[in-house]
């Protein structure tokens, strides 16, 4: 018995196909409207620095993908004024049949993927039911590991309908980045370095935040018709969205805690959990015919196992077909 090993490097190697990782997403979310999938509440390990966290996030993948695992992920914000990446994760994949381990990722790029694959099935659902085409300002806060994925994706599956796109970072923002080498030059010259996050915000109509912000800033509402993707959780004041009816998440028990902007929406404007639309209900039923094109639309993720094992499982598959990877016995 043999267990197939991949790092950093072996991910690299392979490369992120956004199509394909999308698609894997979709798949997933399918898997999730079948009823075919085990996924208990996450617990979050803290300990001293309340701010660190090591979450454990184990589910059960049916359909065509079967196999079970978990994610174990620390995410220490405190690292990055240390020069040291602010998240670390282990995935583990086990036989749904036999629970025998078969794959160790040993690396955090894998989730930071599954972070902007999800978001690109959102953003292809809501492009899709339009019913003209759509030029879209998006704009980028926090531009970390995250929101560089997050542009990378943006710029490979929607770049035709990016009219432009605006990016900002408190640390400062830079397109010189080794993960952004092979982004067309036609996006790049459609990119603006924001000087504040104030900018950004009133020119764009889809805005992503990839921030570790512990304190919320963003306290104006959205203008008419955007869409929000809220990766980061902890951005926006209570004031700005609760005028916004549309609100996705991925799974609500998930995401109404940890001092969340749904957790937030909820304590002091009261919205529940029907109150929401789910990923399910964009993906298998079309729930953004039902919004106008002049409404706003928020996007909560906490983050799903089912997604990120199905990621990695991805991976894996990618891996074993192309020969990379060391075979640990």
């Amino acid at each position: 018995m043999s267990v197939l090993y991949l790092g950093d490097e072996h991910i690299r190697r392979i490369g992120l196909h956004w199509k394909e990782l999308v698609d894997s997403m979709e798949t997933a979310v399918r898997v999730i409207d079948s009823g075919d999938y085990a996924q208990p509440l996450k617990p979050y390990l803290r300990y001293k620095n309340p701010l660190n966290r090591i979450i454990a996030m184990p589910a059960y993948v049916g359909g065509g993908v079967q196999m079970a695992g978990i994610k174990w992920i620390a995410s220490f914000p405190g690292n990055l004024e240390l020069g040291l990446p602010r998240a670390h994760s282990v995935t583990l994949l086990n036989n749904a049949d036999t629970g025998i381990p078969y794959a160790m990722l040993n690396t955090p790029l894998p989730s930071t993927a599954r972070t902007a694959a999800v978001s690109g099935l959102v953003i292809r659902h809501y492009l899709r039911l339009l019913e003209t085409p759509r030029h879209l300002k998006l704009g980028i806060i926090g531009f970390g590991p995250v929101g560089r994925l997050h542009y990378d994706m943006c710029a490979r599956l929607f770049g035709d309908q990016l009219e432009q796109i605006y990016v900002y970072d408190i640390r400062g923002a830079a397109l010189d980045s080794s993960d952004l080498v092979d982004v067309d030059e036609t996006i790049r010259s459609r990119t603006r370095l924001a000087g504040s996050w104030q900018e950004l915000y009133d020119a764009c109509n889809l805005i992503i935040t990839c921030t570790v912000s512990n304190q919320r800033y963003i306290n104006t509402p959205p203008h008419a018709g955007s869409l929000l993707l809220d990766i980061s959780l902890r951005d926006y004041a209570a004031t700005a969205i609760s005028a916004v009816r549309n609100i996705i998440v991925d799974d609500w028990e998930e995401v109404c805690r940890e001092n969340t902007d749904i957790e937030l929406l909820h304590l002091e404007y009261g919205l529940q959990k029907q109150d929401t639309l789910s990923l399910t209900d964009v993906v298998c039923r079309d729930a953004f015919k039902s919004i106008g094109t002049d409404e706003s639309v928020l996007f909560c993720p906490m983050g799903m196992a089912v997604f990120d094992l199905s990621v990695a499982h991805y991976f894996v598959q990618r891996a074993e077909a192309l020969g990379i990877g060391i075979n640990v016995k």
